[in-house]
């Protein structure tokens, strides 16, 4: 039986994490307008498609929204009804917040959410973040629509520091985001940006030269456009190879590289999981490293080698995945078809081991035939030479 890679090499608290995240999927519909920063037009078009819905006979209602004094989303807030925002007393200040239990309350079909990362006032509820907040909403099977900057996933928010030398405070976790049923990404150039920058469609007047001329720039623009590009084809991505593996489908999409290595425990290994590496690298495709564990392979050596080959595959870039099995060429080849895999890295030294393991044939060549058949390239690797060029000490099988 195939492990499920999405939870092998996690730390306990994500796959836990996983585990909540669950509500989403088993409730109501989640759609996310994602942009590059402030003023590409999300909240905009967020508004545009509660008009659109609330057309048709759906009761939508408006959670929170922040119109930043803008004419045009003024405007768009008018004719959809608004649940009352809580009034917060914070040391001495009267903060606004979504009230929560009433949007539950009033039970609509469609909430709109500004502001997915937004961190909620102390004392206005039992949840920290506005993130929080919508899973509680989805889960009690009503449909949220909401927006979210890029540089307030948790995982982008540190690079975005670094480049534009501007603390990214609000974050989300990449897996809420990545949870949603859809995201729709609301592009602007860089350009037209900064026009609407200058005409004061963005920030007050007074706030103009000093973004223009920090987090405004071209090309800091120009990088969170890119990352933000990047995010929804790798969620687009994931979400074709899900579809995919639900419909068991034998065609091969090459949308992208996705390259295999087949790792063993013996002598020179690292040497193939470097090789596969760079190949994946040039291509600019993921790299999943696979080991298949038969029964042969319980010795405390080949665990060590193991552990080592795994904190390598980390260092590399590449994603772990432990397969039980007892035909190593069929586990491969079918772990290759279930996760799209394009070309697959292997070592002809292998032979040895795993032909103790199969009892008869090479590996090798039944890997060769069955990835011919299933349209998958196959890049065969010599360790011998490898190994005594590495200075790697060959183990006694």
């Amino acid at each position: 039986m195939m492990s499920d890679p999405k939870n092998l090499n996690r730390p306990q608290d994500l796959v836990e994490v996983d585990e909540l995240a669950g509500v989403v999927e088993a409730a109501g519909h989640f759609r996310i307008y994602l942009g590059a920063c402030a003023g590409v037009g999300k909240t905009y078009a967020m508004l545009n498609e509660g008009h659109r819905r609330a057309s048709r006979g759906t009761k939508v209602v408006i959670g929170f929204v922040e119109h930043h004094n803008r004419e045009l989303t003024k405007q768009l807030i008018e004719g959809l009804p608004l649940v009352d925002r809580q009034q917060i007393n914070h040391r001495g200040v009267i903060f606004e917040e979504m009230d929560l239990e009433a949007i539950l309350a009033l039970r609509p079909q469609v909430v709109l959410v500004d502001e997915l990362a937004h961190t909620n006032v102390p004392g206005s509820g039992h949840n920290e973040k506005r993130w929080q907040d919508v899973l509680e909403i989805l889960d009690a099977g009503i449909d949220v629509i909401t927006t979210v900057n890029i540089q307030h996933l948790e995982s982008i928010a540190d690079p975005v520091e670094q480049m534009t030398g501007t603390v990214v405070r609000e974050r989300v976790p990449d897996w809420v985001v990545r949870k949603a049923d859809q995201i729709e990404l609301v592009d602007s150039s860089p350009e037209a940006l900064r026009r609407r920058m200058l005409h004061g469609n963005i920030y007050p007047k007074d706030k103009v030269p000093q973004a223009l001329s920090h987090f405004f720039r071209v090309e800091n623009l120009n990088a969170l456009r890119e990352l933000a590009l990047r995010f929804l084809a790798d969620a687009t991505e994931e979400e074709l190879l899900e579809g995919l593996k639900k419909e068991h489908s034998n065609v091969l999409w090459e949308t992208t590289e996705r390259i295999m290595v087949a790792v063993s425990p013996s002598p020179g290994t690292r040497f193939l999981v470097r090789r596969a590496a760079r190949i994946a690298s040039r291509v600019k495709g993921e790299l999943e490293v696979v080991h298949v564990s038969t029964e042969e392979e319980t010795s405390r050596s080949n665990t060590s080698v193991l552990r080592e080959l795994r904190e390598l595959c980390i260092d590399v870039g590449g994603r772990w995945h432990e397969i039980e099995g007892h035909d190593v060429a069929r586990d491969l080849i079918s772990f290759a078809q279930d996760n799209q895999i394009t070309q697959i890295v292997l070592a002809s030294s292998s032979r040895r081991l795993w032909q103790r393991v199969l009892g008869r044939g090479s590996t090798v060549r039944k890997v060769l035939r069955y990835a011919g058949a299933a349209g998958v390239d196959v890049h065969v690797i010599s360790l011998n030479r490898s190994a005594e060029n590495l200075g790697e000490t060959p183990q006694i099988d």
